[in-house]
């Protein structure tokens, strides 16, 4: 069964796009384009996420990044807003950005599992960090070769969710749920590439005979980090 991976996107867009219309046409209207709003949104994961998760920090490391995080819908409202940078380029830059800022938020929490001598929920984490990269290439690689594949479990904005909510929990004392949450994404990451695998393999073999010079159109296609 497909699953629908614009569900979440579908009930939060239109909520966080009016409210952030106005910070957006601020933007516009000082000649920042989306791509500037792309690079401070990363940057700010990045270092939140390297800062406050390994010194154990969970509670204010997931609400400041969550305040980055919003930064990936904000781009995409300053870009149709008409700032500078809404271009293919842009899709290029906000696609690999999302993959170095989820990289860090795993890298941070990987990190802290370390400094509490957690080897094996660090290894857990380094499980849903690899996963995750493996999701977002497997959906580009089949779109460079004119393929979809837009099934899974645990795409982006389900990934985010949940690592954060249970950071965030776990930061307030509530027991169990950060490993809980890091078990469910591993899993959940390694059943959407199973996912990914298997719609291109039926794809390719109800369509055999595809050029090979279609092997070398990769794209890294993104749009507001749905991967």
């Amino acid at each position: 069964m497909a699953y629908d991976r614009t569900a979440m996107l579908k009930l939060l867009r239109p909520v966080m796009t009016r409210i952030l219309t106005p910070l957006g046409r601020a933007l516009v209207g000082r000649g920042i384009g989306p791509n500037a709003v792309t690079a401070v949104g990363t940057l700010g994961t990045v270092v939140s996420a390297l800062l406050f998760f390994p010194l154990g920090l969970l509670t204010a490391g997931a609400l400041v990044i969550t305040v980055f995080v919003l930064f990936d819908l904000l781009d995409g409202v300053v870009a149709r807003l008409g700032g500078k940078g809404g271009s293919t380029w842009g899709a290029f830059l906000d696609s690999t950005f999302d993959r170095v800022a989820d990289a860090a938020i795993f890298a941070g929490l990987i990190l802290y599992f370390i400094a509490a001598d957690d080897v094996l929920m660090a290894a857990v984490g380094l499980l849903c960090l690899i996963a995750g990269a493996i999701v977002s290439y497997a959906k580009a690689r089949a779109e460079g070769l004119g393929l979809t594949a837009d099934v899974g479990l645990a795409e982006r904005p389900e990934r985010l969710v949940v690592v954060l909510v249970a950071a965030f929990l776990a930061g307030l004392g509530v027991p169990y749920v950060l490993p809980a949450g890091m078990w469910l994404l591993a899993v959940a990451s390694v059943i959407t590439v199973g996912q990914r695998v298997m719609a291109v393999h039926r794809q390719t073999r109800d369509t055999p005979g595809r050029p090979a010079g279609e092997e070398n159109q990769e794209t890294a296609r993104d749009e507001m980090g749905e991967r």
